[in-house]
C-alpha cells in the first residue's frame, strides 16, 4: 500500500473487505509499506485482485513470517493488527436526491464495499443497533436546512427539501424539524455510547454537536421553524453534551452560510496551491487505533473545502485526538474521540478530490483518483471496526 507499488489503493480496501466477508482473517500491517494488508493466499483472491486492478505480491510462509517478526521488534514503530469480520455499514442519508454528492457513498461504491442507507425513521426506530459503522451524510442536525436560506431560498430544490423535511417530522410526531433532528442526534449519540463507530464529514460534524449542545433550546429563526428563537440562546448551550467541540459561538445571522465559530472556512488565508494538512505520527504498538486511522502512502494530504472545512483548534475538547492538522493555519482537519464504549471520527471538508465543490457541480469520478490519500482516510475508518479488540494504552 505504499505509493510506488500499489496501483489502486482505494479498491485494495474493497478486496480486504471482500476477504473478511468470506470469514477469513486479514492482518493490517500498520506503518509497513504504507499500511499493507496481509491476506491469505488463494486462486480466488488473486483473481479478484486482478479483476479489480489491485496490485499484490505473493509471499512464501517464510517471507511473511519474517515480515511479521520484523514488525514485532520493539525498535520499529509498526504493528500487525488482526481484522476479524466485515463490519455492517450504514450511511445516514435522505432517500430523495440531493443537489450535491457524498464522498463516503462514492468511495464505498468505487471500492465495492456494501452499505445500507438509513434515515430518520430507522434511527428513531432504534435500527442503528443492527450496524457496526455509521456515516453521517452532509446533514444539518440543527433544523436550519444547511443554512442555504440566504443564497437558495427561492431554488426549487430548497423549497422541496424544506417541505419534505417538515412532512417527515410531522409523520414522526414532531411539530418542528429542529426538534426531530435533535432527537435523531441524541439517538446517534447513544448509539456511539453503546459501542458504535460513527464517522462524519463536512457539516454533519459541527451541526451534530451544535444540536446536542442546543438540546431543549430553540436556536432557529422564524424562516426555519415559524417561531422566534429563544432569547439569549447562546448562553443556554450545554457543552457537556457534545462529542468533540466546546465553547463555540453560534452564527445568529440566518442569511450567513455558517453555523458557528467551530468552522474555519471563512477564517482561512491559504491559497489552494499551499493548502495541505499533515497526518500525525502515533505509536503503532501503544496507540493502534489512531495509527490505523492515519494509514496512508503519504503524511501530507491535499486540503479541500466544504461548508465545514476544518475545525478551530481551541474549540476542540482536550480529550479529542487531532489526527490531521495544518499548523500554519492553526486548524484541525481530522479528529477522533471515544464516547462511552464507542468511537467517532470527524473529517472536515466535502470531497477530497474536488477542492471547492459547489451545489450543482458534477460528481468526482474516482476512476481518475484511484490512489487518493484523502479518500484513503475515509476507508481507514470503514475497516477500523473490523479490528480485534484489545485493551488500549490510551
Amino acid at each position: 500500500m505504499d505509493a510506488e507499488s500499489q496501483k489502486n489503493h482505494l479498491k485494495a480496501y474493497g478486496i480486504t473487505y471482500w476477504v473478511l466477508s468470506k470469514q477469513q482473517k486479514v492482518q493490517w500491517l500498520l506503518n509497513y509499506r504504507g499500511g499493507a494488508f496481509l491476506l491469505p493466499d488463494g486462486d480466488a483472491i488473486r483473481k479478484e485482485c486482478q479483476i479489480r486492478g489491485v496490485s499484490f505480491e505473493v509471499l512464501s510462509d517464510a517471507q511473511s513470517n519474517a515480515i511479521l517478526d520484523a514488525i514485532s521488534s520493539p525498535a520499529k514503530n509498526q504493528e500487525a493488527v488482526v481484522l476479524e469480520k466485515a463490519p455492517k455499514i450504514a450511511v445516514y442519508s435522505p432517500i430523495s436526491n440531493q443537489p450535491w454528492d457524498d464522498a463516503v457513498t462514492m468511495v464505498l461504491t468505487y471500492a465495492e464495499i456494501p452499505y445500507v442507507t438509513v434515515y430518520d425513521e430507522e434511527v428513531l426506530g432504534d435500527k442503528l443497533a443492527l450496524y457496526d459503522w455509521l456515516h453521517l451524510h452532509h446533514e444539518d442536525f440543527t433544523g436550519q436546512y444547511g443554512k442555504f436560506y440566504g443564497a437558495y431560498r427561492a431554488a426549487p430544490w430548497y423549497i422541496e427539501g424544506k417541505k419534505t423535511a417538515e412532512e417527515l417530522a410531522s409523520k414522526l410526531g414532531f411539530s418542528k424539524v429542529s426538534d426531530e433532528k435533535g432527537a435523531v442526534a441524541l439517538k446517534i449519540r447513544n448509539y456511539v455510547i453503546g459501542g458504535g463507530f460513527m464517522f462524519a464529514m463536512c457539516s454533519a460534524t459541527d451541526s451534530f454537536d451544535i444540536a446536542l449542545a442546543a438540546d431543549g433550546v430553540d436556536i432557529c429563526e422564524p424562516m426555519f421553524d415559524n417561531d422566534p428563537s429563544d432569547a439569549n440562546y447562546q448562553n443556554k448551550l450545554d457543552f457537556t453534551k457534545t462529542m468533540a467541540f466546546t465553547n463555540f459561538t453560534l452564527e445568529r445571522n440566518p442569511l450567513k452560510y455558517e453555523f458557528s465559530s467551530i468552522d474555519m472556512t471563512n477564517k482561512r488565508r491559504l491559497p489552494k496551491e499551499s493548502d495541505y494538512f499533515t497526518l500525525m505520527d502515533f505509536s503503532a504498538k501503544w496507540d493502534p487505533v489512531p495509527t490505523m486511522l492515519c494509514q496512508n502512502h503519504t503524511t501530507l494530504v491535499k486540503g479541500f473545502m466544504g461548508q465545514t472545512t476544518s475545525f478551530t483548534r481551541n474549540e476542540i475538547k482536550p480529550n479529542v485526538l487531532i489526527l490531521g492538522e495544518n499548523k500554519i493555519n492553526s486548524e484541525a482537519r481530522y479528529i477522533h474521540g471515544i464516547k462511552g464504549k464507542g468511537f467517532f471520527t470527524f473529517y472536515g471538508g466535502h470531497d477530497p478530490e474536488d477542492y471547492q465543490h459547489r451545489v450543482g457541480d458534477p460528481k468526482t469520478e474516482l476512476e481518475l483518483h484511484p490512489t487518493s490519500p484523502g479518500y484513503r482516510l475515509i476507508l481507514n475508518n470503514v475497516l477500523f471496526p473490523a479490528a480485534r479488540k484489545k485493551k488500549q494504552k490510551t
